[in-house]
């Protein structure tokens, strides 16, 4: 054999040792689908209509993946989405942005159960010490809006039937007149803009989002958690956290019902009922939340814990369900709330980071889907990153200063894009996706300046929440007090 000969052998061994050492990133990015949406076993039970031509397993990897493009066309996102599912192999999908569309709105009932049961279960086997927060699972709720395009069918769909005319509309009127100038006859001011509402269930502790409801702009948010509340299931000693909105008996029946227990902050738009009329001599004693329409139907009381704590530099109510103060102390307590804050964060990733502030779709049912599956895709990416750091962490002795708020969702979904860019690249496997994923935490530095915007002046119409109101039991409610009590000793 000649010199040329052996030296173009040892280079193909060479070559073939190295890839063997070397994996491709659609080899990891496969795995990485196929470890969410397990092909064979996660639709197996669910029928669908027989001339599809598209596989149930196959069809959701590629609506992830349409989720996690970065394109401002949804037509767009799909073709590179299409693209990237011929590399991986899944011949089995939607050939059209059309049937794409079509599949996830007709089978939306189906879909959303089956993939949010198989987050949550993966959630909690991947979270691991963080899924409980001692005693507790840690569930934050908050809405928000998303701005849709202005069409006719969004605007049917999402816009106020009584926009301008509610109570809070003539008191902002009523405040400013005399403030802005008259309104122009000639020019008048553009009708409603269509907006999204979404209500989120978030995971305090692993910092994603647990589940979801969404609707048009006028929805509320209340009945958006009671209708989760009844239609889901959620884990043993659930402590369900909320801000100012979240208040009434049907609620907090509601959340009690379910066999959890909640922590609202409240202020003067709550009454309640105590043994003293003034409520900052109640100090961390119990109330009733019995209102008088729930009293005259023969409802019980909802006997409650009423705690005044300091978070921040704000002096804030905040009334919990659980009435033993050493199984939620005024410090956990503060902990808690402070934690809920990060549902907002949440929803800056959701219009920043995947830059959903302003949504795409200019039909009604589309938008929903692509508004659903945006809030998937972030889900799902934040949870495959943060499965990767735990299990990186585990290996390390530094795993004790690890904590799920050092994931970045930026860090995140750049190197799910970069993977996808690059599919039929090499990559050393300690390196590659996987890596990438275990790596993407946010920076840690010392701030050295204020990062209060400066250019956002103080909202003279935004009173402070202020004080619940406490009134004292009369002699007819302590009799009927005592005749519930008796009822259910009974």
């Amino acid at each position: 054999m000649s010199r040329r000969k052996q030296s173009r052998a040892f280079q193909q061994k060479l070559k073939q040792r190295r890839q063997q050492a070397r994996v491709q990133n659609k080899t990891l990015m496969l795995e990485l689908l196929q470890g969410f949406v397990s092909q064979g076993e996660l639709f197996a039970q669910d029928e669908f209509h027989g001339n599809t031509q598209w596989n149930a397993e196959q069809l959701a990897a590629q609506a992830l993946l349409w989720s996690w493009q970065e394109t401002k066309n949804v037509t767009d996102a799909f073709e590179h989405a299409r693209e990237a599912c011929e590399q991986l192999g899944l011949t089995k999908t939607a050939k059209s942005y059309t049937s794409l569309m079509n599949a996830l709105h007709r089978y939306e009932q189906v879909f959303a159960p089956r993939l949010r049961e198989r987050f949550q279960t993966l959630a909690e086997q991947a979270g691991g010490r963080f899924f409980r927060t001692g005693r507790w699972v840690l569930m934050g709720f908050d809405g928000s809006r998303v701005t849709a395009p202005r069409t006719v069918s969004n605007e049917q769909a999402f816009c106020a039937p009584n926009y301008g005319h509610g109570k809070r509309a003539k008191y902002g009127k009523k405040k400013s007149r005399g403030l802005r100038r008259r309104r122009n006859k000639q020019h008048p001011a553009h009708p409603q803009e269509p907006q999204a509402w979404v209500t989120m269930m978030w995971h305090m502790g692993l910092r994603l989002p647990w589940t979801w409801r969404l609707g048009p702009s006028h929805s509320s948010e209340r009945d958006h958690v009671k209708a989760l509340l009844a239609e889901e299931e959620f884990p043993d000693d659930t402590l369900f956290c909320g801000d100012a909105g979240f208040t009434g008996y049907p609620l907090w029946n509601a959340i009690l019902a379910t066999g959890g227990h909640f922590v609202v902050r409240v202020g003067a738009n709550v009454k309640l009922l105590g043994e003293h009329a003034d409520v900052k001599k109640l100090g961390n004693r119990l109330v009733l939340c019995w209102p008088k329409g729930q009293m005259e139907s023969g409802q019980p009381p909802l006997r409650l814990r009423l705690v005044r704590v300091p978070v921040g530099k704000t002096i804030m109510w905040l009334l919990t369900s659980v009435l033993d103060p050493k199984q939620l102390t005024p410090k956990q307590l503060i902990r808690v709330y402070k934690m809920r804050w990060g549902v907002e964060v949440e929803f800056r990733g959701l219009k920043q980071t995947i830059d959903k502030h302003k949504l795409r779709c200019r039909n009604s049912a589309r938008l929903l889907v692509e508004l659903d599956w945006s809030l998937r895709g972030m889900a799902v990416a934040e949870l495959l990153a943060l499965r990767e750091q735990i299990a990186a962490t585990q290996e390390e002795e530094a795993a004790a200063d690890y904590a799920p708020h050092d994931l970045s969702l930026a860090n995140t979904m750049r190197a799910l894009r970069k993977a996808l860019r690059n599919l039929t690249t090499y990559s050393p496997r300690a390196e590659g996706l996987f890596g990438e994923l275990s790596q993407a935490l946010i920076q840690r530095y010392q701030n050295q300046t204020d990062k209060r915007a400066r250019y956002r002046p103080p909202n003279p119409d935004k009173k402070p929440l202020g004080d619940p109101t406490v009134r004292k039991l009369t002699a007819q409610e302590r009799i009927r007090l005592e005749k519930h009590r008796l009822a259910t000793a009974a």
